[in-house]
């Protein structure tokens, strides 16, 4: 029975594993189709899309096989009701990005506003904290969590400041009032990417050390 578990987690993690790495890979695209004219294979995205859902599916059947069958303790409790957590918060990234693909094709103008509110830097960010995140789950280094907090915060004050701007441009021009306001729309996404990235580190903590944690109460405490 403990071969059987063991092994349960096992592939629980390299399932964890693969539906991180694919919502990576959704966001690294959505980044790209905002940023370049260029357009993304729509066939590929939505099949991307859907074996995410899949894979969030088969971590909720295999959690529940293992809560039911092998009544984990310590360690591997811990693990397992992280791991429905972590799935989830990954497929809600994967939306995220399907709806900032949709919404860059939508924006005119994009290239001018992209480059007059220097969007590569906050893409930049939001691929940065999407890899660390990944790779936190994978090394599970205790400290690195510090890392994915301090990035969650620059990336929030960077898209605050931004929005602002954007706004400020849309009083004296109206022209680009709908690109704009579909380009704040994007933004509020990208904030809600890096909340979600915050939320898995937050629940692979929780597998390290036992203990709950959240961003701010880490932030007093250090």
């Amino acid at each position: 029975m403990a071969l059987y578990l063991e092994s349960e987690i096992k592939k629980l993690r390299n399932v964890i594993k693969e539906i991180s790495k694919l919502a990576e890979s959704q966001v690294f695209e959505a980044m790209k189709t905002l940023l370049s004219e260029d357009g993304t294979d729509k066939k590929e995205i939505k099949k991307a899309e859907n074996k995410i859902d899949k894979l969030d599916m088969k971590i909720d059947q295999i959690c529940q096989t293992i809560v039911a069958l092998q009544q984990p303790v310590a360690s591997d409790l811990r693990f397992v009701l992280s791991a429905m957590q972590i799935g989830n918060e990954a497929e809600r990234i994967g939306d995220l990005a399907m709806d900032i693909i949709k919404k860059s094709k939508n924006i005119d103008q994009k290239h001018d506003l992209v480059v007059k509110f220097n969007m590569a830097e906050l893409a930049r960010e939001i691929e940065e904290i999407t890899f660390r995140t990944n790779e936190y789950f994978k090394t599970l280094e205790e400290s690195k969590i510090q890392e994915i907090f301090t990035l969650d915060s620059s990336i929030k004050n960077r898209i605050e400041e931004t929005i602002a701007a954007i706004i400020e441009e849309m009083k004296i021009n109206p022209a680009v009032v709908v690109s704009g306001t579909n380009l704040v729309i994007v933004l509020k996404h990208l904030e809600r990417m890096s909340d979600h990235c915050t939320n898995i580190a937050e629940s692979v903590y929780f597998v390290i050390t036992a203990k709950i944690v959240k961003h701010s109460r880490f932030d007093e405490k250090k």
